[in-house]
């Protein structure tokens, strides 16, 4: 504990020197984008500080007491430091850029392996000192960062390189990762400093220098070949693709290809969450567009991509990618619907999970359900993030990457959170075990909120609001069964669903509205939430009368009559987000005469900054004169005002 108190007597004036100079640094950035990584970087860094310290004294609380749960404790501290090194080494990164390009998204091979190879020089240093200690135990920061480079390899031979470089660095990643498993059993064993585990760890060595070297080669082969990368969302392989098919014959060095096969790829992964008949109808698709695909690129192998059969196929093939997109779009948008409705229960749960009493029947049966059920929604979750980021987000770069980045977080931190339960369950009277599993469910919590909201940000409003009122309908019709076949249970949670999704149709208007600067689409949003906002709890008694007395034929009554309320105010939000479009007269009923029946302009920017007095100003009497000095030398009886009439506000 005095080690820790002295690294805390360390670490606390150097963060408090970095947050300063950060501080001060970020009002000279020139780009926004980068001031806000900056800043969002150095919240992290200061929010993970006290959580690393309070994970470094459990464990260590643990080790001195030989208590259960040291592994949990040690793999919560390297989480921590990793995420602290991470955001660390983002702040440098983003201090040594100098220019930021919204439609730039490392779109070439050369700018991902840069940022790979980065990424593994930094972890050098701590995998080559863990490897040179052979009294090193394993789960520390040294075989964490071999790990890290491992990982970073498989991903660049997995999703970047071509097969002919891709398969030496996945072998070479495979051996590092099977030879340092020994090395770790060997140590656990007390064998680290014998012969055997000194000569593996000298191999593990090697091995990672054959690892760096290989990817530097590679990067030097994508400078010289300047290979394009597919681009990251639906829209962008779409634009690649189209570029593609309107020039079949050209040589593109087969990127037309590869950005469908990624939207193939893309449309399967949305297709495998949606139920049968959707599903079915995006693999149908898929299959389609697969097959076009291939008789394209087997007529421009034979020399033939300029024939009308490559130009009829190209047209088919358009047509089918932009169906594709669309129905990939809408899946996205039925995800993000579904999947965080409700993003407090589970959490909710697992809490209740791990604070149960020692002692209460079925406490570690509850607490792995709870487990699984917290995965599974957090899986999900993430999954559905990185959904959007690449068929929902619109091509916008920045938050694409902050979806990645939030799906990433509620991956590797879901984990943690679980450990820090489990040693809360072992240790209920220590406060350190309290604290920091309290820490870590605010983490968890407040990833998944922001995680939310950048989905909802990346979806059509519109769209959002028409896919929630279909929700809401189905739940309805469940109701109704369930009224049918008396189930008060299902009534309660078919009625809770929908309450939930009023909410998330509420929440999505209040920030639709805060977005916008147009008054009259803001009184209309928010008075169209405030009346869902007041049907929701009429509904929701309305359905508890009917749970509690299932054959109450008038209750039956009332509730079907605030549910229908209820989504009518639902179409009223649809209505209010959906751009003012004014109605043309038929103009069989028009006449040259009818000023009055003209609508009025819709903007009058140039009249609003006429003052009034000005406005008011009548128009010149001798307009229709034929000579421009008639009328000179006679003395006008009014002030004429210099203004058309259509200036002043009326018509031109």
């Amino acid at each position: 504990m005095e080690d820790l108190v002295h690294f805390l007597k360390n670490l606390s004036p150097c963060l408090s020197k970095v947050s300063r100079e950060l501080s001060t640094r970020e009002k000279e950035l020139t780009h926004q984008v980068h001031r806000e990584i900056l800043v969002r970087c150095l919240d992290q860094v200061k929010t993970l500080a006290p959580i690393l310290i309070c994970s470094m004294k459990i464990f260590i609380h643990i080790i001195s007491q030989g208590g259960k749960g040291a592994d949990e404790a040690a793999e919560n501290r390297n989480y921590l430091s990793g995420r602290m090194s991470d955001e660390l080494n983002e702040i440098i990164r983003v201090l040594q850029l100098t220019t930021y390009d919204e439609e730039e998204w490392d779109a070439d091979q050369l700018t991902v392996l840069k940022k790979a190879q980065s990424a593994m020089e930094s972890r050098v240093r701590a995998a080559h000192d863990w490897l040179d200690d052979g009294r090193a135990m394993r789960g520390g920061v040294g075989e964490k960062s071999l790990r890290q480079i491992i990982e970073q390899a498989e991903r660049l031979a997995e999703r970047y390189l071509p097969l002919a470089q891709a398969e030496p660095i996945a072998k070479l990643a495979s051996q590092i990762a099977t030879m340092t498993d020994a090395l770790c059993e060997l140590r656990q064993d007390g064998k680290g400093t014998t012969p055997q585990a000194e000569s593996l760890a000298r191999g593990i060595k090697e091995k990672v220098n054959e690892l760096r070297s290989a990817v530097a080669s590679a990067l030097v082969a994508a400078d010289k070949s300047g290979t394009a990368q597919t681009a990251h969302t639906v829209s962008g392989r779409l634009e690649q693709a189209n570029k593609w098919l309107l020039n079949p014959h050209h040589d593109d060095r087969g990127l037309g290809q590869r950005a469908i096969a990624m939207i193939i790829h893309e449309g399967k992964k949305v297709a495998e969450g949606l139920p049968g008949v959707h599903k079915a109808e995006i693999l149908q698709l898929c299959d389609e567009v697969e097959g076009l695909s291939r008789q394209l690129a087997d007529l421009c192998a034979h020399g033939q991509g300029n024939t009308p059969r490559a130009q009829e196929i190209s047209r088919q093939l358009s047509q089918k990618l932009y169906e594709l997109k669309n129905r990939i779009q809408q899946a996205v948008v039925s995800r993000v619907v579904e999947d965080f409705i409700d993003i407090t229960t589970p959490l909710k749960q697992f809490t209740e999970a791990v604070l149960t009493v020692e002692g209460t029947p079925g406490r570690e049966q509850n607490f792995n359900d709870k487990t699984h059920a917290l995965q599974t929604f957090s899986n999900r979750a993430a999954k559905t993030a990185r959904m959007v980021a690449a068929g929902g987000s619109g091509g916008n770069k920045k938050l694409a990457e902050a979806l990645l980045t939030s799906a990433s977080q509620v991956e590797s931190l879901t984990p943690q959170l679980i450990n820090a339960g489990r040693i809360r369950m072992s240790y209920p009277e220590s406060k350190a075990a309290d604290d920091h599993f309290g820490n870590l469910r605010q983490q968890f919590a407040e990833t998944m909120q922001r995680t939310r909201a950048l989905c909802d940000e990346a979806t059509d409003s519109a769209d959002f609001v028409k896919m929630s009122k279909e929700q809401m309908q189905k739940h309805a019709f469940l109701c109704e069964e369930a009224i049918a076949k008396q189930h008060p249970q299902k009534m309660v949670d078919n009625t809770a669903a929908i309450a939930r999704l009023a909410d998330r149709v509420i929440l999505v208007a209040k920030q639709e509205s805060d977005n916008s600067e147009d008054l009259p689409f803001i009184q209309r949003l928010n008075q169209a939430a405030d009346i869902l906002k007041h049907s929701v709890a009429p509904m929701v008694l309305d359905a508890k009368a009917v749970a509690m007395n299932i054959t109450d034929g008038p209750a039956i009554s009332r509730w079907k009559e605030s549910n229908r309320a209820l989504l009518n105010s639902v179409g009223q939000i649809s209505n209010a987000l959906h751009p003012d479009q004014r109605t043309s007269p038929d103009l069989s009923q028009l006449r040259i005469g009818d000023v009055e029946k003209v609508p009025p302009p819709r903007h009058t920017f140039f009249a609003d900054k006429v003052g009034e007095p000005l406005k008011n100003q009548p128009l010149p009497s001798n307009l229709g004169a034929v000579s421009p000095t008639l009328g000179i030398g006679k003395p006008q009886q009014r002030s004429v005002s210099p203004l058309p009439k259509w200036a002043r506000g009326g018509i031109k």
